[in-house]
């Protein structure tokens, strides 16, 4: 008759594994399911190289423009230099104007269209102020973030004195007309300069106002 040894310890260990696995086979599977689903979540926003997939320039891009699939092209960037604003897909941008001149490969964030954007960093209360400058040839020689005083002038040299005014001083550009292009602001005249300024509300009223009562004219200043 044979007799039965001691049972295998690696089997007794494993027994009450075995029961742990099989009470809860069900959450252990919930469990799975749920990390495949995140893996294959972070697949589909990086590639194999660990970047993630951004809108930029295909081309250099003039202030005004309205964007098209045309402008747009995808790059390819590690998640840890990626803009905070960047978008990440193309339907968000067609249609809209580029408020400053974009260079091909330029990561398209929203401070680079007409908008909220346009305000970004600026303090708190800041408003945007278009004005037309007596001067149009001035516009030519202006650039988004160029700093620029607001002097007005009344009277018109003859029957009355002339007045000259500083309304402003070391106001950033955050938009200009393009001559010959769309215009991307309500109410801009393709044949007239136009600038739009950030300003403090102090003197945002003394600015909007500014075009009924004399000539406008911005001076171009380093600031300081």
């Amino acid at each position: 008759m044979r007799t039965t040894g001691p049972p295998d310890r690696r089997t007794t260990r494993a027994l009450p594994l075995r029961r742990l696995v099989l009470r809860h086979r069900r959450l252990i599977a919930a469990l799975l399911l749920c990390a495949a689903a995140g893996v294959g979540v972070e697949a589909l926003l990086q590639d194999s190289n660990g970047t993630t997939p951004v809108m930029a320039a295909a081309m250099d891009v003039p202030v005004g423009t309205v964007l098209t699939k045309d402008h747009l092209v995808t790059r390819q960037l590690p998640p840890e230099v990626l803009p905070a604003t960047a978008f990440v897909a193309v339907e968000p941008l067609l249609g809209q104007r580029v408020a400053a001149p974009l260079r091909k490969g330029d990561v398209l964030t929203d401070t680079a269209l007409l908008g909220a954007g346009l305000l970004a960093g600026t303090p708190p209360g800041t408003v945007a102020v278009p004005l037309r400058p007596a001067d149009e040839s001035t516009v030519q020689l202006l650039a988004p973030g160029q700093l620029v005083d607001v002097v007005l002038t009344t009277g018109n040299g003859y029957d009355v004195a002339a007045d000259t005014t500083v309304l402003a001083s070391g106001l950033p550009v955050l938009w200009k007309s393009v001559a010959g292009a769309e215009q991307a602001w309500p109410g801009a005249d393709p044949q007239a300069g136009l600038v739009v300024v950030a300003a403090p509300p102090e003197d945002a009223a003394a600015l909007a106002g500014s075009a009924s009562s004399g000539k406008v004219y911005l001076v171009l200043t380093g600031g300081g």
